[in-house]
């Protein structure tokens, strides 16, 4: 009998069925299914090495070496797979240990990579240590070596990796069809909502439950529409209340008018309360988005004027109060219901009331030119945002990727992506420079290194099961999302995106000839359509919905300087400061109008469909006109546009300013702060303290154009 000397040097008796457990989980690492003639091969190699070599005893070592060798006979990608993972038990004290670092530091000194947690909190503390052990499990069992060291170096970034093995990413949840009929949740049968206060609570749980099941943005579509019909309802159930108290038709009129608006400032300020102190199972407060302004009806163009005065007039006690952070609010402007004497010019103007107080709502044109407004003027449908600023490609009813004819449909609402992957574009450059490759020989090396990620990943998530996330899976959060608990998610992967970001466009066209996107950006701009082009080429040829995508760099930004640093050193203008910039915009110290960063940028902006947003600073306190005149502007241009102002509030006397770092009424530096952190806002000082990375405090100091 032959015995096999384990590690702590006990013998057990040689199992080839062991063998072959061991290969077969190695070939899924790389979804790869043996066949029965390679699985006999390789037994057969096994077994007749040892049988030759006449062994009776045999160390681990050594079995790990045949099999090996019979593995790069059959499938050299599964030897490579079983090699990398036949050391996991000497890893995993390493990962342990990593982990242990990070929950040390978290502990006692407190995290600032997402603005969203606050780390002082215990149950984020908690949070935060366990993603540390997942991105570390990530990172061990899905990504292969050239991936690991692709992103050790810098080259790209897989974004969440400590949420990527779990679920998926941000989404366009289908809140109207949870609720239509009733619903289950925790085990708990939910009726659909009789009435409007009753639906604003039903929402905030779903919100709340579904958001928690993933990462990234959750955004609820067309709020007004969502609401209007349970408005309708009480509208209808109070009118037949006061009647039967015998009250005139005038003052049933007034008094039902009076409890809906009552009603809707409840609703709203009751979301604002929660969505801003209710964290979730991740520990963070989710990033809820909200998207309103195209209901005509008179209810829900109540909910649309409501929901920007609430979030305009703030919230906090008498003389203190400040806007939220949360939900994100975005208008939708179509100019035939927004634009100068059409129906909803009013709901315009409170956005624009609301925007110079507040930030939000940012604005996305529905009318204007390119990929959303095409979509929203060709088919009527509304292409929201999912979270910041990420857009899910078409994904046609009967066709899928193409229209199957022209009467096909395409379907945005109750879909999703699966996650992100950012190239370090002047990484990648000057790795080309110094090895003297032609650069689009090595951009297509990591293009082809996320391909097989998302890939991957597609196959990896499909495996779940729908009750990971029942309100999605089960009822119809998603787009085909009726599935058996039981049942995988397969079958509805197929209308999900994935994402190839971009970051540091004008550190690129800085390393490429010394000049900002600010004074040339051609070749950025030629960079960006050969992305574009390899894409799509990726996207017919594997039957997936992938998308180019601006990156919103948060921590990211400091993390490419030090990774650029460590491989090319400093160069002007490309790591000469704490931090790199976003996606295509310009750098954030050039002096530029609003008008002329609109434009410059206005370049780039069909090149990054998948997720993109446009910015300009504001430098005149609370001016209607200006910000009026700019987010028309950039409707016009078919923009999806943020007002960016600089909010000030002391937290001693309520005294507000933009851009005050010492009050000027009672000295105190004891301040809130609200900044446009990329295409989102974030405290970037609460109580005096700051919650945002040093590299984008950096940044923030700096800012000029943005």
């Amino acid at each position: 009998m032959v015995r096999v000397v384990k590690k702590d040097h006990t013998k057990e008796p040689f199992n080839i069925q062991k063998v072959v457990i061991a290969v077969n989980k190695s070939a899924n690492r790389v979804l790869y299914n043996f066949t029965e003639d390679e699985l006999k091969s390789i037994c057969n190699h096994v077994e007749g090495y040892i049988r030759d070599h006449h062994m009776t005893e045999i160390q681990i070592w050594q079995m790990h070496n045949i099999v090996e060798s019979a593995l790069e006979a059959v499938r050299p990608e599964v030897a490579k797979s079983y090699r990398d993972y036949r050391n996991y038990k000497q890893d995993f004290v390493g990962m342990l240990d990593s982990v242990y670092q990070k929950s040390q530091s978290i502990m006692y000194i407190g995290d600032k990579e997402n603005s969203n947690t606050d780390s002082a909190l215990v149950s984020t503390k908690r949070s935060l240590i366990f993603n540390q052990l997942n991105k570390e499990l990530y990172q061990k069992f899905f990504m292969n070596t050239e991936e690991l060291q692709a992103c050790r170096d810098g080259y790209i970034y897989v974004h969440d990796m400590s949420a990527r093995r779990d679920t998926m990413n941000c989404c366009l949840f289908d809140v109207a069809s949870v609720l239509k009929d009733g619903f289950e949740m925790g085990n708990l049968w939910y009726n659909e909502p009789k009435t409007l206060n009753v639906a604003f609570d039903v929402i905030g749980d779903i919100v709340l439950s579904a958001a928690s099941q993933q990462y990234g943005g959750f955004t609820v579509p067309s709020v007004d529409l969502l609401l209007e019909p349970y408005a309708e309802r009480s509208y209808k159930m109070m009118t037949e209340k006061y009647t039967r108290l015998g009250l005139d038709a005038d003052t049933v009129e007034k008094e039902v008018m009076a409890d809906i608006l009552n009603d809707f400032e409840q609703g709203f300020q009751g979301w604002e309360y929660k969505f801003n102190t209710v964290a979730s199972s991740r520990g963070d407060y989710p990033f809820i988005t909200m998207t309103m302004g195209t209901g005509t009806g008179r209810f829900a163009k109540l909910a649309s004027i409501t929901m920007l005065n609430v979030r305009r007039k703030g919230q906090g006690k008498k003389g203190q109060k400040k806007p939220v952070l949360f939900p994100k609010i975005v208008f939708l402007y179509d100019e035939n219901l927004h634009g100068p004497g059409k129906p909803l010019e009013d709901v315009f103007e409170a956005g624009i009331l609301c925007s110079s107080r507040a930030m939000y709502p940012d604005w996305l044109s529905l009318t204007g030119e390119g990929y959303v407004p095409s979509m929203y003027k060709k088919y009527g449908a509304i292409v929201s945002p999912m979270g910041c600023r990420a857009f899910l490609s078409p994904w046609f009813e009967r066709g899928g990727m193409k229209p199957a004819d022209e009467n096909d449909k395409p379907v945005f609402v109750g879909r999703w992506n699966i996650g992100a992957v950012s190239l370090h574009l002047p990484m990648i450059y000057a790795k080309a420079q110094q090895e003297n490759r032609p650069f689009h020989e090595v951009l297509d090396y990591y293009l082809e290194l996320i391909r097989k990620l998302h890939i991957r990943t597609y196959a990896y998530l499909g495996e779940m099961r729908a009750s990971t996330n029942p309100l999605a899976y089960c009822e119809g959060g998603f787009y085909g999302g009726h599935l058996k608990p039981s049942d995988k998610i397969k079958p509805i992967m197929k209308t999900a995106t994935a994402s190839f970001g971009i970051t540091a466009l004008n550190e690129l066209q800085e390393l490429y000839n010394g000049k900002s996107l600010a004074e040339d950006g051609q070749f950025a701009l030629e960079t960006l359509q050969y992305i574009n082009d390899k894409v799509e080429q990726f996207k017919n040829e594997d039957g997936n919905l992938y998308a180019i995508y601006g990156t919103p760099a948060e921590s990211l930004c400091g993390l490419q300087v030090e990774q650029f640093r460590k491989k090319y050193g400093i160069i002007e203008g490309v790591s000469d400061r704490p931090y790199v910039s976003n996606s295509f915009h310009c750098h954030v110290t050039e002096d530029l109008t609003p008008i002329q960063k609109q434009d410059l940028e206005g370049r780039f902006w069909n090149l990054c469909n998948g997720g993109k947003i446009q910015y300009v600073k504001y430098p005149i306190d609370y001016n209607h006109e200006a910000i009026r005149s700019l987010v028309r502007r950039a409707m016009a241009k078919g923009f999806y546009e943020g007002v960016n102002l600089s909010l000030a509030y002391c937290d001693d006397c309520g005294h507000e300013e933009l851009s005050m770092d010492v009050c000027p009424k009672c000295g105190s530096r004891n301040l809130t702060k609200i900044e446009r952190m990329n295409g989102y806002l974030s405290y970037s000082r609460v109580k005096g303290d700051t919650r945002l990375n040093d590299a984008k405090m950096a940044e923030i100091a700096e800012r000029k154009s943005m």
